[in-house]
């Protein structure tokens, strides 16, 4: 079992938690929640001794394996397979072991290895890896590319498939689902589910929570409190402790009186449709968690469009794709005020590809996009985060998008995204993934969009920021199109399931909760034509055809591949520039009297390559996720 007993955990000088005392006990599945900066991450830290508590103990058995997710993956030329089957450690020393002892023909040692060796399930691991590669979004085949090949969200991907590679005692998940897809998220889901381990899960996925977890530790206000339940359960605890507060309780009544107002508006045109009464369903539960959040830093709501044409935008018989190869074909889409529509789809389908199109980012190579005159399009994708002016604050960039509002007016707008008082003016460069989500997407409301097409909006959001945008986006009276992997967001906000697969669009008959099967039988129908398609594909034209497409797509990749490798060999030369001022700083000398002026260079030097490190990282980052939504797409 893990036990924290009076523990207190600071990082430099501020205390994150203190006098902690809590039991975890084998098998249990903890969600460890909290306000981003309270501590989570460093929890994780603690337990992996790379940090130390300043106070109390910490205990957990000596003989216990311990799993994580790696935050970098090694450019590794070696198959993937053979990256994620290093992650049993036992399996891969008794292979080291039998290689030895079979040069050595030590027949004895042979045989013992090998009865060790099936003990542990060792002549199934090539297969076990596999399923995990191929779980978590990869195609056959791509489990035997080298490592070095893939984007950085597909070696996020990897390293995930390495820990749970791992026949662990104990297994630490920090964000697992932010570089997934929904079909990703429901597998690790079920595979979780299954885990023999103790598990410490970090996710603001609110249904990932609710079916992975069985207790909740949250963190808040420098406490950590352990609660029995998964994360609905720890809410309602939480809400009726905060609604005993008698500013929290009034606040409170205004948030459910707003929702039972949007859910008999909602309930005067629903139909007896399934989809209909599950949106019903989860908006009254919306209702329940709302205490929960009475003390959220983020309050904000759409306003009113100026004017909101109908139809605001229409595809005829739309075909379109990349180079020559056509991702969609024969869409009939006509998005009309109050359509609030979820896009289904396997990873590579083309739901991307659909926003984009709708966004007018890609053109079309068949039929027709017709839109109303002057529409105001709202477009949220992971790659505008990079078109921010990083040397610009939060309110130098509402300035420029509205020069006559007063600053105070502005102020008051982008505290309702966290960025209040002095935060409002620095400089967007050192921001957090989610605080420059959240930035971009205060930008696009405060146009006042009349069509929101939003692609996976939540990445790098924490709970109370998903809670806001999902309250937020009730109260929106245009059309939006949705992409995620969080079926809390899609379940609170959309009315209509689309599906797109193979290259067409059609209504989802069911609704998330019948997904999953679907992507099963899916993909069981997927296995069962593999053996038909493949006589084909040997073919002659078929090999031609396929070198062709080949080529195309590296060379349409292949910009983006220089780009993130300029970005490798930009943080390995400064990793190297910090590792050398970083060892003369180490120095005792260097601290004397007669060394103060430099000291003072070195310490200068030091900052400016740690900014310079961390502007590389961010650019790094972007490069990778540009490069893995083109793979996608290209798929």
């Amino acid at each position: 079992m893990l036990k924290f007993t009076h523990l207190s955990l600071r990082r430099g000088t501020k205390l994150l938690f203190a006098d902690a005392s809590l039991t975890i006990h084998p098998g249990q599945r903890v969600g460890i929640t909290g306000a981003n900066g309270t501590g989570k991450s460093s929890l994780f830290a603690m337990i992996r001794d790379e940090l130390h508590a300043d106070e109390g103990d910490f205990y957990m058995p000596r003989d216990w394996v311990v799993a994580h997710v790696a935050q970098e993956t090694p450019a590794d030329p070696r198959p993937a397979i053979d990256y994620v089957l290093d992650g049993d450690a036992e399996l891969r020393d008794i292979e080291r072991q039998l290689q030895e002892a079979e040069d050595l023909a030590q027949g004895e040692r042979i045989a013992t290895l090998h009865s060790r060796l099936e003990n542990i399930g060792g002549y199934t691991a090539p297969s076990r890896a596999a399923q995990l590669i191929h779980g978590l979004g990869f195609k056959p085949g791509e489990e035997n590319q080298p490592v070095n090949s893939f984007s950085g969200g597909w070696r996020m991907r990897l390293n995930l498939a390495h820990a749970l590679m791992c026949r662990s005692d104990l297994l630490l998940l920090d964000e697992p689902t932010n570089h997934l897809d929904l079909d990703a998220v429901i597998w690790l889901e079920e595979w979780l589910k299954s885990y023999q381990g103790t598990l410490l899960l970090i996710s603001h996925d609110r249904d990932f929570l609710d079916a992975v977890t069985s207790h909740i530790a949250h963190i808040e206000q420098e406490l950590v409190t352990l609660y029995t339940g998964n994360y609905s359960a720890f809410e309602r605890t939480r809400a009726e402790r905060l609604a005993n507060q008698q500013a929290a309780y009034e606040k409170q009544q205004r948030e459910i009186a707003h929702m039972h107002a949007f859910v008999e508006r909602f309930r005067a045109k629903a139909t007896k449709a399934r989809q209909a009464q599950s949106r019903i369903k989860a908006l009254e539960r919306m209702e329940q968690i709302a205490p929960a959040h009475v003390d959220s830093p983020f309050h904000f709501s759409f306003k009113k469009p100026d004017k909101v044409p109908n139809p605001l935008l229409r595809l005829e018989d739309a075909a379109s794709g990349y180079g020559e190869r056509l991702i969609l074909k024969k869409i009939n889409l006509s998005l009309s005020p109050g359509d609030r529509i979820g896009l289904l789809g396997p990873n590579g389908a083309g739901k991307s590809t659909l926003i984009k199109l709708l966004a007018g980012e890609i053109g079309l190579k068949g039929g027709k996009r017709q839109t109303a005159q002057d529409l105001n399009i709202g477009y949220f994708a992971q790659h505008q985060l990079d078109q921010l002016h990083l040397e610009h604050s939060p309110l130098d960039h509402l300035m420029q998008l509205d020069p006559k509002a007063s600053e105070q007016a502005l102020r008051n707008y982008i505290g309702g995204y966290g960025f209040s008082g002095a935060r409002a003016e620095s400089k967007v460069a050192p921001f957090s993934g989610g605080e420059k989500a959240r930035l971009v997407l205060a930008l696009l409301i405060y146009q006042r969009p009349y069509l929101l097409l939003l692609d996976e909006p939540t990445n790098h959001l924490d709970l109370e920021m998903r809670h806001a945008l999902s309250q937020a986006l009730q109260g929106f009276e245009g059309a939006m199109v949705i992409v995620s992997h969080d079926r809390h967001l899609l379940r609170t906000t959309t009315d209509l399931l689309l599906l797109v697969n193979d290259g067409v669009l059609d209504e989802f008959k069911g609704d998330l909760d019948d997904y999953p099967k679907w992507l099963s039988d899916n993909r069981s129908m997927a296995l069962k034509n593999e053996g038909d398609t493949e006589s084909r594909e040997n073919s002659t034209i078929a090999r031609k055809d396929r070198k062709r497409l080949e080529a195309e797509r590296r060379q349409q990749l292949q910009p983006l591949k220089k780009s993130l490798q300029k970005h490798e060999r930009d943080l390995e030369k400064l990793g190297e520039q910090q590792q050398v001022l970083e060892t003369a700083l180490a120095d005792p000398e260097i601290y004397t009297t007669e060394n103060k002026e430099k000291l003072k260079t070195l310490l200068a030097q030091k900052a400016g390559i740690d900014k310079a490190l961390a502007e590389s990282e961010e650019a790094w980052l972007a490069a990778s996720e540009a490069l893995e939504s083109a793979e996608q797409e290209l798929s």
